[in-house]
């Protein structure tokens, strides 16, 4: 993921890539020759950016983005946020203090279909919501749980939809851990489904939002938004009958399609610029992490995530 921030900051205007640092320091150097920048290590390029990504493992996050704080480097940090929600905390009011801009890095806010999405939203009364993120078995190594890999995104984004906390939670697991689904009923009343695999054989990433006027669908891989209206009557004679039918009204707005990934780090760069809050905070981190924590305690993930922790270190 590091590798395709960096190809974006080459790409983006009025940005100029100082360079790269990576524990593997082969890596860092091939990425480095590749967008015609040089390899570093933490510190050192810390001394000459301005603002850097932070796209390592998750339980790296902390001490990175200390570094960055105490350097006064603004930071787009990868999600999940952090591990642990109270370290999550000090280091936010330390970022504050400092006045050091950091986004994290929940990219489907930036999918064009998202923020069409959330364009339309405001006129609607939202009732439910069913999100469904599925995949076949991956060969990239693993970081957390399918909660915390995959659900999160959705999690992210309906909490931006519904703009209230969870009240009442129910989850179940299966396989393993690699498949997950989890119910909730938001304060605001918001009813919300979520499924996660790491075991489905066809990819799959939608969204459908019910509401008392239509069914709103996304698909995120394809960028697109459908409105399906209520269906509207019709009458038709034929051969001195009168037959009836139905005809659904299906309306696809407009989305401007584009790099999720590019979009989210100019947003980054703008925030920084303008001094202004940027679109996920660390509070939106933060929140998305408690949730996923919630349902992998409800599933009983706390014996994988140890696991997966222990090969971390």
């Amino acid at each position: 993921m590091g590798r395709n921030h960096a190809r974006v900051y080459r790409e983006l205007a009025d940005v100029e890539l100082v360079g790269v640092a990576d524990m593997d320091t082969e890596a860092a150097e091939r990425v480095a020759r590749e967008y015609g920048t040089v390899a570093y290590d933490t510190g050192d390029l810390l001394g000459v950016a301005d603002a850097v990504s932070v796209a390592v493992p998750t339980g790296a996050h902390a001490p990175v983005l200390e570094q960055c704080i105490d350097a006064g480097v603004h930071a787009l940090v990868e999600k999940p946020f952090v591990d642990d929600l109270a370290v999550g905390r000090e280091l936010a009011a330390r970022a504050e203090e400092a006045d050091v801009t950091v986004q994290v890095g929940h990219i489907e806010r930036f999918n064009p279909a998202v923020r069409t999405l959330l364009r339309i939203l405001p006129n609607l009364d939202v009732l439910a919501v069913d999100a469904r993120r599925l995949g076949p078995p991956t060969d990239r190594d693993l970081d957390g749980t399918v909660v915390s890999d995959l659900m999160i995104h959705d999690i992210d984004v309906i909490s931006a939809i519904t703009d209230a906390r969870p009240g009442t939670l129910g989850a179940t697991g299966a396989v393993d851990g690699d498949y997950a689904t989890a119910q909730c009923v938001f304060e605001d009343g918001t009813v919300a489904t979520f499924t996660a695999s790491r075991v489905t054989r066809r990819k799959v990433r939608r969204l459908e939002i019910t509401a008392r006027e239509c069914l709103v669908v996304v698909d995120y891989i394809a960028q697109t938004v459908e409105i399906h209206r209520s269906e509207v009557p019709e009458y038709i004679e034929s051969g001195g009958t009168v037959r009836h039918r139905t005809e659904s009204v299906v309306e696809r707005p407009f989305v401007e399609t584009g790099e999720p990934l590019k979009a989210e780090l100019g947003a980054f760069i703008e925030a920084i610029r303008e001094g202004t809050e940027p679109e996920v905070t660390m509070e939106d981190g933060l929140a998305a992490v408690e949730f996923v924590r919630q349902i992998e305690g409800l599933i009983g993930m706390e014996e994988e995530i140890s696991a997966r922790q222990e090969v971390t270190r």
